[in-house]
């Protein structure tokens, strides 16, 4: 963990003109979405991969579509950490010690199971996306705070569509 500190401290020159201590503290809330989005892709594939029963197709499906976006939020994230002359911690090693999401469960069998599972994470996830909305608008950086907001609202899509198989 000492590296993952170490390189959150590392910053680049930029022209954006947002003051760089401002820069600075977001990108530690785009670092810790990061890990977030990290632990969120592999926990997703996790149940692309392990889910079975007779919604096997359908939700083998869903949770690709899933993890395809959370890959491009990641990679969005990242991105935006670099544009704002920061160091992006994305390595699986990082996230797994940095992420707020608990550990996937590996106990269960049923696809419900595994539709709940990720709605959880996706929810906790895009929560988190909702509050660096403001975190980062408070800092002065709009620019964030509308990625965050593009997030969250992809996110709440997802939600509802793993939702709709759990409601009657």
């Amino acid at each position: 963990m000492p590296t993952a500190t170490k390189s959150r401290t590392r910053t680049f020159s930029t022209a954006i003109d947002i003051p760089a201590e401002k820069r600075e503290q977001v990108n530690v809330i785009l670092n810790q979405n990061l890990a977030n989005s990290l632990d969120l892709f592999s926990q997703v594939k996790q149940a692309h991969w392990n889910v079975k029963g007779n919604d096997f197709w359908q939700l083998h499906k869903l949770f690709d579509d899933v993890a395809e976006e959370v890959e491009e939020w990641t990679d969005m994230l990242a991105e935006r950490v670099g544009a704002l002359g920061g160091y992006a911690n994305g390595t699986a090693r990082m996230a797994a010690s940095s992420s707020d999401l608990p550990e996937f469960p590996t106990d269960i069998t049923e696809g419900m199971q595994y539709v709940s599972a990720v709605t959880d994470r996706l929810g906790q996830y895009s929560n988190a996306a909702r509050e660096a909305i403001d975190k980062t608008e408070k800092l002065g950086d709009a620019n964030t705070s509308d990625l965050f907001t593009e997030i969250s609202r992809c996110a709440d899509k997802y939600i509802y569509f793993l939702q709709s198989h759990l409601q009657e």
